[in-house]
């Protein structure tokens, strides 16, 4: 089975070599997580959204790793294996300086894709609400022909421009799991919410 197909405009900036240090010493951040994977060439740096997956769903390491994404794939299964998947993706701002507003990175987004992908359809559909209460433009990317099913969501979030997809290689996987993918979405936050005052840390 062929593997999924990533966006790799949404994917570039693994390559760029950005150190940890200024990650992590940016002041406005959303939810990331960050990690460092050694490799034969050195140490590997990666970031995305951090999310919780819906039941039903996991987190895969391996394939988040290998392509730069958050990638989430059906229990029982590896991502890259999936019908249908879903995967989180954080670009860090200072590394597009021409890219001014969120608007202009949908637009780029999609003209991308569209110079990559012919018979394709996209749509702007119902926006999502996150767990901090703020709503998502969303869009649908169909095929007129053969391709992926997918819908993407966008956000902005301190020093990242967020994009959360879910994509399937056929319509009926895509309908199917779009309910888990509306539920990934309802549950992600900038940041987590703060104990309540006086709350044992420990526990």
């Amino acid at each position: 089975m062929a593997a999924p197909v990533i966006r790799f405009f949404r994917c570039a900036l693994a390559a760029i070599g950005l150190t940890f240090s200024v990650l992590t010493a940016s002041p406005a951040v959303a939810e990331i997580e960050m990690i460092a994977a050694p490799t034969d060439r050195g140490v590997s740096y990666h970031w995305w959204p951090k999310v919780t997956p819906p039941d039903g769903w996991h987190h895969d390491r391996n394939y988040s790793v290998h392509y730069s994404v958050n990638a989430i794939a059906p229990d029982g299964v590896y991502f890259d294996d999936a019908e249908t998947v879903m995967y989180a993706k954080a670009a860090y701002k200072p590394r597009e300086p021409e890219v001014k507003s969120l608007e202009m990175f949908i637009e780029r987004d999609h003209k991308s894709f569209h110079a990559d992908t012919r018979g394709l359809t996209i749509k702007e559909t119902t926006a999502l609400t996150t767990a901090d209460g703020k709503r998502l433009r969303t869009f649908t990317f169909f095929p007129t022909q053969t391709g992926n099913w997918e819908r993407v969501a966008y956000a902005e979030e301190g020093d990242y421009y967020l994009i959360f997809t879910i994509s399937s290689r056929s319509q009926g996987g895509y309908e199917a799991a779009s309910a888990a993918y509306e539920s990934l979405l309802r549950g992600y936050r900038e940041k987590a919410p703060a104990a309540p005052a006086g709350a044992d840390a420990t526990r």
